[in-house]
Parts: C-alpha cells; sequence; structure tokens
C-alpha cells in the first residue's frame, strides 16, 4: 500500500473504535445496567478529564523521547486491553475509574494520528493541506460504519460493543508499528519549557475581553456537544418502551439514524468556505448556536413515526451545528493570535471544547435529568429533556452577538480564501 492508502486505513479503524460505543454507552448504561443519571453524566466526563492534560503530555513525549507512531500504537494496544475488561464491571463507580482509563489511552491517540499522517505525508513529498482532508474524511466514515455494524449486530445495548471496540484497537495498536517512521524531532537540551509545551502561555489571551468571551462560549458549546452524544441514541431506544413504536425501524436501529449526524457532518464541511465568506466568523459561529437549538427543538417534538422527519432533520442540522463553530473557531484563533502562540491558542480552544466543555456538559445534564426529567420508574420525560437543552443554546446564541466585539478582517479574509481551495 501506498502511504496514503495506509493512512487511511489508520483514520477509518482510529474513528471506528469510538463510533462502536461512544453513542452507544448510554443505551447499555440504562437498559443494560439500569444505572443513574448522575452517574452516567459523570461517565461522559471522562472525555473532558483526558483531554485538558493527556494530549499535550504525549505530544511532549513523542516531540522528545519516542516515535509518534510506536507511542501511538502502544496507547491503542493499552485501550484495548481497558476496553475488554470494561464489561467485567458490576457497579458505577468502577466504571467510572476504567473508562477514564480508557480514555486517558484513547484520547491522545486523535492528535497523535494526525502528527503521524502529516509527518508520513510531508516525507512522502505530499502537500498536506491538499491530500490530509481526502485521507480524514474516511475516519468520519469509519465512526459511521462502526455505528451501522453495532446497531445491525443487535449489540447497541450490549456489552458487545466494548468486545468490537477492543478487538479493533489491538488490531491499530499492531497495525500502527508498520506505520512510517515519525522520530522526535526536538532538540532536547534546547526545547520549550514545559509550560510553554503545555500550551499554558495562552491563557494570558483570556485577559484580553474578546479572547476571554471567545474561549467561554467555546466551553459552553462544548457542552452542548456532549449532551447530544450522551443521549441521542438513548432517546431513540426508549420508544421501545411504547407498543405502537417499538416495531419501527427507527427503533430497533437507532444508531443507523443517528449516523446521519456523521454523514451531514461531511457534507456540512464543503459548505463552510461559501458561509465564511458571505457573513463572516462571527455569523457562522451564531448559526452554529442557533444549528443547536434547532437540534435538541425537533428531537423535543420528533418520535419514530410521524415525526420521523423531525429527526432526521435534527441529524442533517447536527453538521452545521458542530462544523461551523469548530472550524469558525479555530479560523478565530488563526487570524487573531500572533503567530508564536498560535499552536497553544488552537490548544487551548480544543481544550476548552473537548475539556472543560464536555465536563461541563457531562456534569450538569447527568444532574439535571436526575434531578428534574427522572420519573418515579426511571423513564425520562424526553420532550422536556430536549426542549431544556433548547433553551439552554438559545439563550447562548441570543447573548453572543452582543458581548462578541469582532470584525471582519483581511487575515480573516485570506484564511478564508485558503479554506476554499
Amino acid at each position: 500500500m501506498n502511504v496514503k492508502a495506509r493512512l487511511t486505513l489508520m483514520n477509518f479503524l482510529q474513528f471506528f473504535i469510538w463510533g462502536s460505543w461512544l453513542l452507544t454507552i448510554g443505551v447499555y448504561w440504562f437498559q443494560n445496567k439500569q444505572w443513574s443519571g448522575t452517574e452516567f453524566g459523570v461517565i461522559f466526563s471522562t472525555m473532558g478529564i483526558a483531554s485538558i492534560f493527556m494530549p499535550a503530555i504525549t505530544g511532549i513525549i513523542s516531540d522528545r523521547y519516542i516515535n509518534a507512531e510506536k507511542l501511538y500504537g502502544t496507547m491503542h494496544i493499552l485501550a484495548s486491553i481497558v476496553l475488554f475488561c470494561l464489561p467485567m464491571v458490576d457497579n458505577p463507580s468502577t466504571f467510572f475509574w476504567v473508562i477514564l482509563l480508557n480514555m486517558i489511552f484513547y484520547m491522545p491517540t486523535l492528535s497523535l494520528s494526525i502528527t503521524v499522517a502529516y509527518s508520513a505525508l510531508k516525507n512522502d513529498k505530499k502537500d498536506v493541506v491538499k491530500h490530509y482532508p481526502p485521507i480524514r474524511i474516511w475516519g468520519t466514515i469509519g465512526f459511521i460504519a462502526a455505528l451501522w455494524t453495532v446497531s445491525l449486530s443487535g449489540n447497541e445495548a450490549s456489552a458487545n460493543q466494548f468486545y468490537i471496540a477492543s478487538g479493533v484497537s489491538l488490531i491499530l495498536g499492531i497495525y500502527a508499528f508498520t506505520l512510517p517512521k515519525c522520530p522526535p524531532l526536538a532538540d532536547r537540551e534546547n526545547t520549550k519549557s514545559f509550560v510553554d509545551s503545555l500550551g499554558l502561555k495562552a491563557f494570558a489571551l483570556l485577559k484580553q475581553k474578546k479572547f476571554a468571551v471567545f474561549f467561554i462560549f467555546s466551553m459552553l458549546l462544548g457542552a452542548a456537544l456532549q449532551l447530544t452524544n450522551a443521549y441521542g441514541d438513548t432517546f431513540l431506544h426508549d420508544f421501545k418502551n411504547v407498543p405502537a413504536f417499538k416495531d419501527l425501524l427507527a427503533v430497533k436501529y437507532p444508531a443507523i439514524i443517528m449516523s446521519i449526524s456523521q454523514i451531514s457532518e461531511t457534507l456540512f464541511i464543503l459548505a463552510i468556505p461559501f458561509f465564511l465568506r458571505r457573513f463572516g466568523i462571527k455569523y457562522v459561529m451564531l448559526f452554529s448556536m442557533l444549528a443547536w437549538v434547532l437540534r435538541f427543538g425537533l428531537f423535543a417534538f420528533g418520535d419514530p413515526a410521524g415525526g420521523l422527519w423531525m429527526i432526521i432533520l435534527s441529524c442533517i442540522i447536527y453538521g452545521m451545528a458542530f462544523d461551523f463553530f469548530n472550524i469558525s473557531g479555530s479560523l478565530f484563533v488563526e487570524t487573531q493570535v500572533d503567530e508564536k502562540m498560535r499552536g497553544s491558542a488552537q490548544g487551548l480552544f480544543m481544550m476548552m471544547v473537548n475539556g472543560f466543555g464536555a465536563l461541563f456538559g457531562s456534569f450538569a445534564s447527568g444532574m439535571i435529568i436526575d434531578h428534574f426529567f427522572t420519573f418515579a420508574d426511571q423513564s425520562k420525560d424526553w420532550t422536556n429533556i430536549w426542549l431544556s437543552f433548547a433553551a439552554y443554546t438559545l439563550a447562548l446564541a441570543v447573548v453572543f452577538p452582543f458581548i462578541f466585539k469582532y470584525k471582519h478582517n483581511h487575515a480573516e479574509e485570506t484564511a478564508i480564501k485558503a479554506l476554499g481551495h
């Protein structure tokens, strides 16, 4: 296989692992184990905890001490072992620590896979900007394939989803050692300080109002992402308890319905340059917030029968909600931050979205659902759950344009033109 094919397979397997359980773990938690919503919120916080510190630490290790592809493979093999043990856990407290250990191993592989891919493409004299996006798209295809695999095999509520993820993680871990070599390039004696390497100096940007507002909203929107990941599949599964809905395809295979969100994500990426050129970064961010309102609002009134169109439309809108803020946010950082601090600032952006945002969304949603929207028989008031989430994102959308002061500039136009090509 040539380099592009090898990296394509790496990306496919990378996200197949995540897709095998990320959206269906809620079904396993509530229907198989019948544990509480508050405890589930804590479980979903593990991604945020691991995202805060592990990618930076493994980045330092791969820069200074170990080949990135070897570290990448090692992390996947360790994650495979943990995932294999997960079904043996019989209480929520232990489950938290085991899934946290898995995320400590898995989350750094997201950035390590980029490091390996960029290094391999550059060494093969390939243009990264041109050749990496078509390779990365296979990661999303892998995520979708995993959802379909778990759903069609009837394992959405089964422990087998973790065994599937474990097996693929082991395969990828071994395969990683065959990838092109990506040795440490940093001079150990003249490298940046530990503080610089962790990107902590980017926190100085919070002294400026526009950056403080931007990063706070990044965290709050990151929370919204966790809500849809944690509860979307579980929401559809609960229709099995309604006789009129239990035999419908959307109820039998909810992960397949949810996979429309990932398909939409790939399509909306293509529309981003048009929206950015027409409206600018600030309003594309606002469109993302309004899309989250529609995402949750349509879920509130949808059902697998006559309201199936609302659920499908909600999944389509997810692409706008997710892509528009993530890409416009990264462009904002790219065009507004001094080039010496851009890497650290991009790291802070992702830390706010996937780290602190995930923590906030996970903890808050679990407690709110348990205290206000769970009936005595442990069933959920899904309509009001989704409406409360919609109200939350609507509040963000109303406040954002008034307090985020930002003007379109030449650097932004240049970045948008580059994105369009």
